[in-house]
């Protein structure tokens, strides 16, 4: 977490000039620390939920397709 000590407050990467120095104090900011947040992967329900929706627009796919074919 980037964060300057002199001015005591918490600096955000993007607030940084391209040195890596606050802007405000001029200081030096470790952002060493600084990770990208990890991404998650989505809950197996909601693959579950995917697929069930799949298959279920599928099926009224093939409805309509039937349907419309019964009209001619």
């Amino acid at each position: 977490m980037p964060w300057c000590d002199s001015c005591d407050e918490y600096r955000a990467p993007t607030a940084l000039d391209t040195e890596g120095k606050c802007v405000t104090c001029g200081s030096k900011v470790d952002i060493a620390d600084v990770k990208a947040p990890a991404v998650k992967k989505a809950p197996w329900h909601f693959w579950v939920m995917v697929a069930a929706l799949v298959i279920y627009l599928g099926y009224r796919l093939i409805q309509g397709i039937i349907w419309v074919v019964g009209k001619f």
